[in-house]
């Protein structure tokens, strides 16, 4: 199972590193110490937190204009396999985006809740990325 360090959960969630502590403070998030003593947070821990908490920001906070690049960096929430068939819901920010792919494919990319996943829209399609090394 995946584990995050604060840094990096904060990231995924969009927020503050000061966030994510006060989150494991106070119990909202579970979270647990690495081999070398670091505060990591399980993957589908934070997953759950992420689905449970989603919705859109009141505003932009960068300021910039920007164009969509149909790219989208989340966690891996669900997966449903199926026979032959996956179903994998990924929460990225506010949005949940959901691909419809082989049981093979998901399997290969090793997705599952927690895991750190970028989706990928073209049309009705949705694929599926997972960083370099990530299986």
């Amino acid at each position: 199972m995946p584990h995050f360090r604060i840094r990096d959960a904060a990231d995924l969630l969009g927020v503050s590193d000061d966030t994510v502590r006060r989150w494991v403070d106070t119990g909202a998030l579970d979270a647990g110490k690495d081999v070398a003593g670091r505060l990591v947070v399980d993957g589908a821990a934070l997953a759950a937190h992420a689905r449970e908490h989603a919705g859109a920001p009141a505003s932009d906070p960068t300021g910039v204009a920007r164009s969509a690049r149909n790219r989208f960096v989340g966690l891996v929430t669900r997966v449903v396999v199926d026979g032959v068939m996956a179903q994998v819901e990924v929460q990225c920010g506010p949005h949940a985006v959901v691909s419809l792919m082989s049981a093979d494919a998901a399997r290969e990319l090793a997705l599952e809740p927690g895991a750190v996943a970028v989706a990928v829209v073209k049309a009705t399609t949705v694929v599926v990325e997972t960083p370099r090394g990530a299986s």
